[in-house]
Parts: structure tokens; sequence; C-alpha cells
């Protein structure tokens, strides 16, 4: 277990956070239409060629998710990314679950598949280079939501992937998403995510997984999308810190929180604003998609011309991101990028 161990500390190394570039096809397509651009392969492979290529970007990103397609894709200059991005120090990981379904004998919940076939699977990726993986799960908050049901059917498929990563040698991302569309409250939020940790770590216990062999990729504890009212950053920092010193093990290396939805401002200061008050008993990180990816798309465009502009959109998020990692990100750095 102590590669495991040695990859989840690089993975929240100080300063650096890891990057989501694991958007399956329907999202990158939503992703490319946004900027007038069509989904095709070899689209899709430019665009994280770019990503990937960035100089510099390893000074703040210590790992990337891939998807099944990108594993098995290679830079302009024909080397493999996985390998591509071993050389600049970055971990390569991969995307495993299959994706959330409606869980049966329910009204709008979900259950993510993708456990048949995983053992080989995750075999045929670590040869392909991933020394991690990722499992997402999603729940929703509402009336009689997320119900008991949905909370511990999905801690114990999440449990399951994560004793199959570590057989194989990945360390695992345990990805609960307790999902902040609606009109809740900051309270409300709290006690749906403490309820989905509590039941992930009951679930990762039992079946034997090795936490410090583990990160866990959470959502913030944030007031809904669509509340009259919506908590300010230090709220929300606070309130998600209480809710994880009650429910996640201080054995976790890392908590490598996703955006979810929140710009990309929001992301950012949020996670500077936890790290502000630590030392804390694990590494608050980032693991964010379109969070860090979204200024480069839009400056890309699809146009091999905007290459340069749009590695520096990319390389500016990147570096926000890491600054937060230390409490020391402010909303000077987002308007000195404006300037420049």
């Amino acid at each position: 277990m102590t590669h495991l161990y040695e990859t989840a500390r690089a993975l929240v190394a100080p300063g650096k956070g890891i990057l989501a570039a694991d958007e399956s096809d329907g999202t990158i397509k939503k992703r490319f239409d946004s900027i007038g651009v069509e989904s095709t392969e070899e689209n899709r492979r430019a665009y994280r060629d770019l990503l990937f290529t960035t100089e510099g970007a390893e000074e703040f990103i210590s790992g990337v998710i891939l998807y099944d397609e990108t594993i098995r894709q290679s830079s302009a200059d024909g080397t493999p990314f996985a390998r591509l991005l071993e050389s600049k120090g970055i971990v390569p990981g991969i995307k495993v679950d299959k994706g959330a379904k409606p869980l049966a004998l329910t009204e709008g919940e979900t259950i993510t598949e993708g456990l048949d076939g995983l053992r080989g699977r995750l075999e045929e990726y670590r040869g392909l280079g991933a020394r991690f993986a990722k499992w997402r799960a999603t729940y929703s908050i509402g009336p009689g939501k997320p119900s008991e049901y949905c909370v511990w059917t999905n801690a114990h498929a999440l449990a399951r992937y994560a004793a199959l990563c570590q057989e194989a040698g990945l360390v695992p991302i345990v990805e609960p998403e307790v999902l902040m569309d609606g009109r809740h409250t900051l309270e409300e939020a709290s006690k749906a995510t403490g309820r989905v940790l509590q039941a992930v770590y009951v679930e990762l216990h039992d079946q034997r997984v090795d936490l410090r062999g583990t990160l866990l990729k959470p959502n913030m504890v944030l007031s809904g999308y669509e509340a009259p009212v919506r908590a300010g950053v230090r709220e929300v920092a606070e309130a998600t810190l209480e809710c994880f010193y009650r429910h996640v093990p201080a054995a976790v290396p890392g908590i490598v929180f996703l955006s979810g939805g929140q710009s990309d401002e929001d992301a950012t200061a949020h996670l500077n604003a936890m790290n502000q008050t630590g030392p804390h008993p694990w590494e608050l990180s980032f693991s964010y998609g379109r969070a860090l990816q979204a200024p480069a798309l839009k400056a890309w465009g699809g146009d091999a011309a905007n290459l340069t502009d749009a590695q520096q959109a990319y390389l500016h998020r990147a570096k926000l991101n890491g600054a937060a990692r230390f409490g020391r990100y402010s909303e000077d750095m987002e308007r000195e990028a404006v300037a420049a």
C-alpha cells in the first residue's frame, strides 16, 4: 500500500490540485456547443492537448483525470497523453464509472453504475498509465431527499469501487456529490452532506479500504443556487469545515473539492477561505473541471491560432487556485488578469 499513500500525497501536494478533464462525450459536446465548435474526436484531442502541453501548469496541477477516449489519445507529436503528463510530473488518472442512472423505485434519485467488469478495466487502465481513478455518485436535496435508500446504495457502490481500485494498485478518488441545485438553505445542505459522508465512511471501513490510500472529492456546503438568500464566502467556508470535521476521518490525506456549478471566482474564493483557517487534518485542495477550463475554452474557440491565449488563460486560473491552497488568493488577482 506504500505506493498508494505516496500517490495520494502527491495529488494533494502543497500549492497544487487536480484538473478534471474527464468530461463524457455528452458533456464535452455541450462545452463545445457553447463556443460553436463541433465535438469531433480530433477537436477533443486537440483541446486536451492544449491543456496538457501548457508550460508551467505543473507548478499548480498535480494530477489530471482522463476519460476513456482521452487516455488512449496522444499529443500532436505522438506522445501518449498519460506519458506526456508523467514527463511533467503530473499524475494521470481515469474516470471509471458509467454514469448516474435512475435508482429503481425512487422518484428522481440516482445510482451510479459501472461495477460490472470494473476489475478488468482497472487492470487495463493501469497498463495505459493511470495511477488513480474516480467514481462519482450524485444526490439531490429536496422533500425526502436524499433518501436513506439512495444514500446507502451509493455509499456501498463507492466502497466497492474503492476496494477494487486499491486491489489494482490505483488510488481511488471517492466522489459523493450532493447537488446544490434548488432553494435549500445552508443548514439543509450541511445536513444532507453530513448524512452522505457518514454512510460513505461506514461502507469504506466495512469493505476494508485503507483510507490513507484514498482521496475524497466532495461538494462544498452551499445554499441552493435558487435560494432567495445565499450564504457568503466566509459562511460557506465555516459550514463546510464544520461538516467535514464531523464526518471525515483524519486518516484521509486530502479533500479535493469539486466546483459543482460555482463560478470560477466563487470556487477559488471558497477554497481560499477554508485554507486561511488551517492547519486542518487533511490537505484542502481542488479537483475542478469547468472552473479551471472555462476561460481557456472561450479563448481557444476551436482555432489553433488562439493556442497561446488559451494556454495563458488556463495557466492563470490554475495559478489562482494554487494560491488558494495557501489562503493567499485575493480578488485583486482576478482584476489583474482582466487588466493584463
